[in-house]
């Protein structure tokens, strides 16, 4: 009955940094143990883009749970009975994307936390608990500690609402999605742009006001990635996704051999 710990929360919880590990591509059961394996501490089951079915996610969120990488689902903004589904199977914390006010935030919030914090529907002995869990009261007491919700920060009506969605008890973390958000001020792409640099201080100071964690996405140059960590103090990190590993990696291994000359 020993629950299954969400250690990417512990380690912000400690004020450390959480590494995540876009998935989009990937559909095999090794997906978490890849991402352990080049030091990640969670992956980010992308429900959203990705055209992952139910069946698909949850199988990679139960494999990846021994591995001590925590799986996490991003559903689709009004597809909050997903992620319900997606915890009851294997997730430990839901990414909802485009919350923009603080009546969202109060929905995402009640729909992944057990009552009387919110209005989850118990599914019987979950995954997390190795399918033997406690007696229902205690079960749902300790999931509703340890998974992770997420609400992301995408929009200008957001960022101006900011302090009233950071206030949502049962948000854990705002993660600001930044390709969107720059695509919303019209400056699509310009993550170093003063607006998006006043975006972050603005939620920076919202989840230093309220308690919850800074969380980034799509900021993968050193410059701005060490800016906003450093300085904003983002800490739960989308690094990148297995699509743009692999590219990446492909192609530095073929200019490597390209670069060998036959018979030379």
């Amino acid at each position: 009955m020993t629950l299954i710990r969400n250690e990417a929360k512990r380690k912000l919880m400690a004020g450390e940094l959480a590494l995540g590990f876009g998935v989009h591509h990937l559909r095999t059961s090794a997906v978490g143990m890849l991402a352990a394996s080049c030091g990640h501490d969670w992956i980010f089951i992308d429900m959203e883009h990705g055209a992952f079915s139910m069946q698909e996610a949850t199988q990679i969120c139960i494999a990846a749970l021994p591995t001590g990488v925590t799986p996490i689902v991003r559903v689709a903004a009004d597809a909050l009975d997903e992620g319900a589904r997606a915890l009851d199977n294997g997730a430990m914390g839901v990414v909802v994307p485009h919350v923009d006010t603080r009546t969202q935030a109060e929905r995402v919030a009640r729909a992944y936390r057990y009552p009387p914090a919110g209005t989850r529907s118990w599914g019987g002995p979950p995954a997390a608990f190795r399918f033997k869990a406690p007696g229902h009261a205690e079960a749902q007491a300790l999931l509703n500690d340890e998974i992770l919700i997420v609400a992301m920060i995408e929009s200008r009506e957001a960022v101006n609402n900011v302090e009233a969605i950071a206030a949502v008890a049962g948000i854990d973390v705002l993660l600001i999605g930044t390709s969107d958000l720059s695509a919303d001020l019209g400056i699509s792409g310009q993550i170093g742009h003063p607006e998006v640099q006043a975006a972050y201080q603005a939620v920076a100071a919202a989840c230093r006001n309220n308690g919850k964690v800074l969380g980034m996405g799509g900021v993968y140059d050193r410059e701005w990635a060490t800016r906003y960590i450093k300085e904003s103090g983002a800490r739960l990190v989308l690094s990148g996704s297995d699509h743009n590993y692999l590219v990446a990696g492909a192609t530095q291994r073929t200019e490597l051999l390209r670069s060998i000359v036959p018979g030379k």
